[in-house]
């Protein structure tokens, strides 16, 4: 393991970790990741690591392995050096630099998919990640206006399980329900409406997708019409709704769990 000592700030290969923000992409698909469990699962993957910004100690403790990957660049400094890169406190002492990985086409999806549309906060598309992933739930569809997973709040809050799921994101919802249809899977949109089938009473097919809408505004009439089935779960009428993320872990923990069968 052959680590760099940082004597220049101004190297061109660690101003990404000051420039690169959330729900920036960049043309070579860098995502940056931080936080020593969320690196530790990046290395334990298949995900590309073209550097690493840490500690004498992180290095030390994870030697192992790194030494099981092959990473070009591993820059060790202490933390006030970090901190002069990337322009504020690092508290886990741990940055990566990697590749986000290639798409998922449609037709090689899992048969149950999580899909989501315009969600707008990273925390929520984190959240739903990592309850996807704890649900076996292999298989996670996003839309392009929204927060990338792998994004490095939503990566963060995922724990890093971002990286187990198949992912695509869509410009097209319609398109891409439509496409989902031809391959066999029935469509199912989380919206509380007067005309929603209750949770309880949903019979889950083989192969499904659970439609998760923006926080605020939810979805529109046109994309419940477009899907096959509208469903809520059943709560207080003095409560309108829940979380978006809350609302994902409940659905898929019954759709992952129903014995119903069509």
């Amino acid at each position: 393991m052959k680590l760099t000592s940082i004597t220049d700030l101004n190297i061109p290969s660690l101003q990404i970790y000051r420039q690169l923000r959330d729900n920036v992409v960049t043309k070579d698909n860098s995502f940056i990741a931080d936080s020593p469990k969320v690196v530790r699962m990046l290395l334990e993957s298949d995900i590309q690591v073209r550097s690493i910004l840490a500690t004498e100690k992180f290095f030390f403790d994870n030697q192992a392995l790194i030494e099981k990957k092959e990473i070009p660049l591993l820059y060790v400094a202490d933390k006030s050096v970090m901190k002069e890169i990337v322009g504020h406190n690092i508290h886990h002492g741990v940055m990566m630099h990697g590749t986000r990985p290639a798409q998922t086409a449609l037709s090689e999806m899992g048969d149950h998919i999580i899909m989501l549309e315009n969600i707008t906060k990273n925390e929520n598309v984190g959240a739903i990640a990592r309850s996807a992933a704890a649900l076996e739930v292999d298989s996670f569809i996003v839309s392009q206006k929204s927060p990338h997973p792998f994004g490095r709040k939503a990566l963060r809050v995922s724990m890093g399980y971002a990286s187990q799921l198949k992912l695509d994101t869509y410009h097209d919802i319609f398109a891409t329900i439509d496409t989902l249809k031809q391959l066999g899977y029935k469509i199912f949109a989380a919206e509380v409406t007067k005309d929603a089938l209750p949770l309880q009473k949903v019979h889950v097919p083989k192969k499904w997708v659970l439609l998760m809408g923006d926080e605020h505004m939810g979805l529109s009439d046109e994309i419940l019409n477009a899907c096959d089935t509208t469903i809520m779960i059943e709560m207080s009428p003095e409560v309108k709704s829940f979380n978006v993320a809350v609302a994902s872990s409940i659905m898929m923990y019954h759709f992952k769990n129903t014995s119903l069968k069509y």
